[in-house]
């Protein structure tokens, strides 16, 4: 018996083993597979809100934008902010909605119709009271009333520090603007100020404010409600069509194409030279594209977006950083230079607005797949030339080449110019062509 037993006792227990081994082994993979499962849904809502908050959050949406519209005229109602596109905003209904452009951190772009004129209106940050107070509102008592020569001190004040221009008095302030605010018969309200702060406080708003009265290159500024600001719709141009501006959106007058695109190549001379040249200081634009240009009627070109644009003071300071190489000089499209001495940025920009217009803007248009058939034609072939000459001749300190540069690319789009009208007119000698006004340096 015994032995049967000794024989036979161990076969039980070996099985238990086995059972308690087995629910280990499942019981471990059951684990394994609910930490599976749990990381798994960890990283997938995880991933839901990187979503929402980085593209959901900043997507364009119509019903966004209405409610941003909504609460702008809330305030309006309240007494909290004010503006001549208020009343018709927010009361008699003149200002008609019709689709959200772009939204991104907060800045918001809106297409609408004001009194049945196309317009956009813009805004850095969607909410009022994002915008910091005037501080002197603050402590003064409500009874009070800022005089109009206050407002004008205050508001050459914060447009200096915008700019970043050091000048004296009023200066800053484009002539005609700065006229009406002194001129204003009666103080400004809490609500004006207020509203007027949260626009200077946006560096696109002050450039078009102070610009308008001084360039025609510039959108121009129609009317504000609080933060937000109409200027001008435009046709604008767009990086993914080689032709980058719609001409057959433009209708300008018996020209043909090319004309169009020569009179528009002109006119981004005009302004490249003005820029240049008609300021105290020199306006550089570092965000140089197609769909931050548009174009007139008149077939003027017009900066649309000029966040990103500095007069030759504030383009110092960005530029003059620390560096180990050149591309750690490198501000967008304008670049310095690294002195490997020092290690310091030059605070001298060594390319120039031409130059990227050259580079981003002419070189794809007086391409010679563009061009077609006509790419083979001296003049065409002299053109692309000097368009590729002038994307590779740096500004530096020599002046005179990139001079001679745009001379020259102004002498053979103005001949261009004229071979297309006087074949139009069959052959014509060119007396009484109207010269585009780019050619009035």
């Amino acid at each position: 018996m015994w032995s049967l037993r000794r024989t036979m006792g161990p076969g039980p227990l070996r099985g238990g083993c086995l059972l308690r081994w087995l629910g280990l082994k499942i019981c471990r993979r059951s684990t394994l597979v609910f930490a599976l499962l749990w990381f798994g849904t960890w990283v997938f809502l995880n991933g839901l809100v990187f979503v929402h908050r980085t593209i959901l959050s900043d997507y364009c949406t119509d019903d966004k934008s209405k409610r941003i519209l909504q609460r702008v005229c809330e305030e309006y109602r309240e007494g909290s902010l004010t503006g001549d596109l208020c009343e018709d905003l927010c009361v008699s209904g003149q200002v008609e909605y019709k689709r959200c452009l772009y939204y991104e951190n907060g800045k918001k772009v809106i297409e609408a119709r004001w009194r049945g004129t196309p317009v956009v209106l813009k805004s850095k940050l969607e909410n009022f009271s994002s915008y910091e107070s005037l501080g002197l509102l603050e402590y003064q008592d409500p009874a009070e009333e800022l005089a109009p020569l206050d407002v004008v001190f205050y508001a050459t004040l914060e447009i200096r520090n915008s700019l970043g221009l050091d000048m004296g008095g009023n200066a800053s302030l484009p002539p005609l603007w700065g006229q009406r605010l002194r001129e204003r018969g009666r103080p400004y309200s809490r609500a004006e100020l207020a509203s007027l702060w949260s626009l200077l406080q946006q560096e696109e708003y002050v450039f078009l404010r102070v610009l308008q009265d001084l360039s025609r290159h510039v959108a121009k500024v129609l009317g504000s409600c609080g933060h937000f600001y109409a200027v001008e719709y435009l046709s604008a141009g767009h990086a993914w069509d080689q032709n980058i501006f719609s001409l057959e959106e433009l209708s300008a007058g018996p020209w043909t194409a090319r004309d169009m695109v020569h009179r528009i190549a002109l006119s981004f001379l005009d302004m490249a030279w003005r820029f240049d040249n008609d300021f105290s200081h020199r306006l550089h634009l570092c965000d140089i594209k197609p769909e931050n240009f548009a174009i007139r009627k008149d077939l003027t070109v017009v900066a649309i977006d000029v966040d990103m644009a500095f007069f030759e003071p504030k383009m110092r300071d960005i530029l003059e950083q620390n560096c180990t190489n050149d591309d750690d000089c490198n501000f967008f499209d304008c670049i310095s230079k690294c002195n490997m001495k020092t290690n310091k940025c030059s605070s001298k920009r060594r390319n120039s607005n031409l130059q990227v217009i050259c580079q981003k803007i002419f070189r794809p248009w007086f391409s010679p797949t563009l061009l077609g058939a006509k790419a083979g034609l001296p003049l065409q072939v002299d053109l692309q030339r000097a368009v590729q000459e002038c994307a590779e001749t740096p500004w530096g300190e020599d002046e005179e080449r990139p001079q001679a540069v745009q001379k020259r690319l102004l002498h053979l789009l103005t001949r261009l110019l004229h071979q297309g009208t006087s074949s139009e007119r069959g052959g014509a000698d060119g007396e009484g062509i109207h010269s585009h006004t780019a050619l009035n340096f």
